[in-house]
């Protein structure tokens, strides 16, 4: 079962940073190579513990649905969300926010595991965490964009 974890300074407080993470707005905006959006649950604000979205984004160009919940959240610094329904057979996304000199970690550890048994394997070792790790790395820096230039 891959895991990913990737950590971001972000020149911001923390309850910056941990309100844009957790806002559905600013994610479709961290998203747009995959053109997701929110189109089931809440679609719109921020998430709260116990809040389910369900999004709608195009990956290896075949459009997918995928519905999260919010399970933990201890504001400001963690949330937990974990899909319901989706592509992989499970996955625990763990948001967790951290004050340092001058801003904020921002540290995703993303832990899921693929469908398909032996193939979903072979899968994450060719191309598919990878495939993972960028789109974090990726929304990461997207949070932090908008985290710094709205100071």
């Amino acid at each position: 079962m891959p895991i990913i974890k990737h950590t971001q300074f972000i020149k911001a407080p923390v309850e910056v940073c941990f309100d844009l993470a957790r806002n559905v707005d600013i994610h479709t905006k961290t998203t747009g190579k995959t053109n997701e959006k929110a189109v089931d649950g809440v679609t719109e604000g921020l998430l709260e513990e116990g809040d389910t979205v369900t999004w709608e984004a195009t990956h290896f160009g075949i459009k997918q649905r995928l519905t999260a919940k919010v399970t933990h959240m201890k504001k400001p610094n963690e949330f937990v969300d974990i899909m319901l329904k989706g592509a992989f057979s499970s996955f625990t996304h763990t948001h967790q926010f951290v004050e340092d000199t001058g801003g904020t970690l921002m540290i995703d550890t993303f832990e899921y595991k693929s469908p398909f048994g032996i193939f979903g394997v072979l899968a994450d070792k060719l191309f598919l965490e990878k495939y993972m790790k960028r789109f974090i790395v990726t929304r990461a820096k997207e949070l932090k964009r908008i985290a710094e230039s709205t100071e």
